[in-house]
């Protein structure tokens, strides 16, 4: 019984020491995680129906001169390609086909390189998107698109290298680059109207069925870009047959004074009004009256 005894605490003891000297032994491999100098980002934004994903390493300026000729000793010097940004080439991914600058790219993901200069930066968007700092292995044919635009100062210091979107509207963003004392930005457009037209067709035009909803949206698009206007009016009074909801009459109104409708204005404007009072929305109450007197006052009534 003793020897048993003695046997099985010699295993014990074996495994205990086996598994002690491989954890010790994995935590000698294992490396100390501390934060980068230039810590990874990513920014994404929805431009129309497109997404544009930007992923950069954010160098900090700590003291140096950021962009400047060779006497200054800058880290971005002037004339020279650069990844814009640290570590990694800095990726631009767009989902779908977009116009940068007037460069029609396609839907892809792509190195963004700048050039900058004292009045000016070259943009480069590039198949490569592993350069890093390898400047020199760069291949012009891989050129997506490349365009020139004007840098400008800021108002205030940006000390950590900042990429970010601006002027967002339903169809295009500004791409800025921010860095130090200096900014630059390129344009983004999105093919925005091909794709509403398209499900305005399938979902509307030739759907003898289509929603309330559907026509309602149809109609709100048509308005706000100036498109058939008549066409427009017909949608949006076949989706309040349906289901007039306030928000949707108040459409009609619009379009028809837009369509200097004024007498239809007023009409549509107080049914909205009296639907949005029911609801308890004033602030609906209250776009009906301002259009009310508008209609009022351009058709002199």
């Amino acid at each position: 019984m003793i020897i048993t005894s003695n046997l099985k605490s010699s295993r014990v003891l074996g495994s205990t020491l086996l598994v002690s000297g491989l954890l010790l032994a994995s935590a000698a491999q294992a490396q100390i995680s501390t934060p980068a100098a230039s810590p990874k980002s990513t920014v994404q934004q929805r431009v129309g129906l497109t997404d544009v994903t930007i992923t950069y390493s954010r160098p900090g300026v700590k003291g140096r001169p950021v962009f400047g000729d060779s006497t200054t000793k800058a880290i971005v010097p002037f004339g020279q390609r650069w990844r814009t940004g640290a570590n990694n080439t800095t990726s631009i991914k767009f989902s779908d086909d977009v116009t940068v600058e007037g460069k029609k790219v396609p839907a892809g993901e792509y190195g963004l390189y700048t050039i900058p200069g004292k009045t000016s930066w070259v943009v480069v968007l590039n198949k490569s998107t592993k350069q890093g700092a390898d400047v020199k292995g760069f291949k012009d044919a891989d050129d997506v698109a490349r365009f020139t635009v004007k840098p400008y100062a800021l108002a205030n210091k940006v000390e950590t290298f900042t990429i970010e979107f601006s002027d967002i509207t339903p169809a295009t963003a500004n791409v800025e680059i921010l860095w130090d004392k200096t900014g630059a930005k390129f344009k983004v457009m999105s093919d925005v109207d091909s794709k509403v037209m398209a499900q305005i067709d399938e979902k509307v035009i030739k759907n003898s069925s289509a929603s309330a909803n559907d026509m309602a949206a149809a109609a709100v698009y048509y308005y706000d870009n100036n498109k058939d206007l008549k066409q427009a009016l017909t949608w949006i009074q076949k989706a309040n047959e349906k289901d007039p909801k306030f928000w949707n009459v108040h459409t009609e109104a619009k379009i028809r004074m837009k369509m200097k409708d004024y007498k239809g204005t007023v009409t549509a404007a107080e049914q909205s009004k009296k639907l949005a009072a029911e609801a308890k929305n004033t602030d609906y109450v209250k776009l009906n009256d301002g259009i009310i007197a508008d209609a009022k006052k351009a058709g002199k009534l």
